[in-house]
C-alpha cells in the first residue's frame, strides 16, 4: 500500500515512433482519478527519451513536454514498446534507467520494453518476459536474461517486465493492485472494461484465438455462472455438462479461451474473491473462507499466503481502509 503524503510518480517514456497503444496504456490506468475510489492519485508525467516532435506509426505526432530529467523524480518509470529488440535504445536513457534502478526506483518494461532495460544490463540473471512473437530475437540478443516464455507478467524484485498488448495492461492493473488492493484496481478495470485480474503466470495467447462459436458461448456463460458460485463445490466435469460438453472437449476449449488451466483459474477466482471481502467486509476469516470457496480457514490461509506472500489478517490491516 503506497503512502498517502505526496502522489506516487509515475513517469512514462516516449520515443519516435512509439505506439499510440502502448503509450495511452500506463497513462489511462495509472490517470484514473483514484480519489473517488477512496484511494491516493498517482501523478503521471510523459517524457520524451528523444528529440521531438515524436512520429508514430499512425501517422500523427505528439508533442511532448518533459525530457529525461523527469526520471529523476520518479518513482516508478514505465517503459513502453521500443521499436525493434535489435535497435539499440538512446544511452542517455539506459543510463537514466541504470541510477533509477540504483536509486530503487520501480521499473517497468512493457512488451518491448523490457528490451530496454535489457540493454541497461538490468534483466542479467533476473526473470523476465516479453511479446512472444520476438521472444528467440531478445533470448538471443541477451542471453543473460532468464526470460519466460509462457507468461503474461513477471516481477522480479522493482523489475517488472509483459508480455504484449493486453498484458500490458494486466501489468499495470497488478501494480494497481499491489498499491492499492484488489478492489481499487478491479473498479479501474471495470471502468476500462477490460477483464480484473489475470495472474503474471497464466500463458500467453500464442496460438490463433479460439473462433466465436456456440460451443464458445456456452464456455462464458458457464465460467460467469462458476465465477457467481465460487462457495459451491465446482468441478470440471459438472461444469462441461452444464456446457452440455464433454470433459475434454470442454478441457481443450476452457484452455484455448483462458490460457490456464481449470483448477488454477478456479483458484484464481476464489482468491480475488477472497481479497474483495477481506477489503470491502469486516466478516470473520471463516466466513471468508466460505464464501470464497476454500472451505476452511486452514486452507485460506495456505493458499492466500503462497499467493500474496502475506497472510489474509495481515492483507486485511493493509488494505481494509482503503476502499
Amino acid at each position: 500500500m503506497l503512502p498517502d503524503h505526496h502522489p506516487h510518480h509515475v513517469v512514462v517514456v516516449a520515443y519516435q515512433q512509439i505506439s499510440p497503444f502502448h503509450l495511452a496504456v500506463p497513462c489511462t490506468v495509472f490517470g484514473e482519478d483514484l480519489a473517488r475510489l477512496g484511494a491516493p492519485r498517482y501523478r503521471v508525467t510523459v517524457c520524451a527519451a528523444e528529440p521531438g516532435p515524436l512520429q508514430t506509426p499512425a501517422g500523427f505526432s505528439l508533442g511532448i513536454a518533459h525530457g529525461l530529467e523527469a526520471l529523476a523524480e520518479a518513482d516508478t518509470i514505465v517503459v513502453p514498446a521500443w521499436r525493434d529488440p535489435a535497435e539499440p535504445a538512446p544511452p542517455a536513457l539506459l543510463e537514466a534507467l541504470h541510477d533509477a534502478h540504483a536509486r530503487g526506483v520501480r521499473l517497468v518494461g512493457l512488451c518491448l520494453g523490457a528490451v530496454v532495460l535489457a540493454q541497461a544490463g538490468l534483466l542479467d540473471g533476473r526473470r523476465a518476459s516479453t511479446h512472444w512473437v520476438f521472444m528467440d530475437d531478445v533470448a538471443a540478443l541477451h542471453p543473460r536474461v532468464q526470460l519466460q516464455r509462457d507468461v503474461l507478467y513477471v516481477e522480479d524484485g522493482t523489475l517488472l517486465t509483459s508480455a504484449g498488448t493486453a498484458a500490458a495492461i494486466d501489468c499495470c492493473l497488478h501494480l494497481v493492485r499491489q498499491d492499492h488492493g484488489a478492489e481499487v484496481a478491479s473498479r479501474v478495470a471495470r471502468r476500462m472494461v477490460v477483464a480484473p485480474h489475470r495472474q503474471g503466470g497464466q500463458a500467453q495467447y500464442i496460438e490463433q484465438p479460439l473462433p466465436v462459436t456456440c460451443g464458445d458461448d456456452r464456455l462464458a456463460a458457464v465460467l460467469e455462472w462458476a465465477a457467481f458460485h465460487l462457495a459451491e463445490p465446482l468441478g470440471i466435469d459438472a461444469l462441461a455438462d452444464r456446457a452440455r460438453m464433454s470433459r475434454r472437449t470442454f478441457t481443450r476449449h476452457f484452455r484455448a479461451a483462458t490460457g490456464t488451466t481449470f483448477n488454477q483459474w478456479l483458484l484464481e477466482q476464489r482468491l480475488a474473491r477472497a481479497q474483495r471481502l477481506l477489503e470491502t467486509s469486516d466478516s470473520a476469516l471463516d466466513r471468508v473462507a466460505q464464501h470464497a470457496g476454500f472451505g476452511s480457514t486452514v486452507s485460506l490461509r495456505s493458499h492466500f499466503s503462497r499467493a500474496f506472500g502475506v497472510s489474509p489478517a495481515a492483507y486485511r490491516r493493509t488494505f481494509h481502509a482503503v476502499t
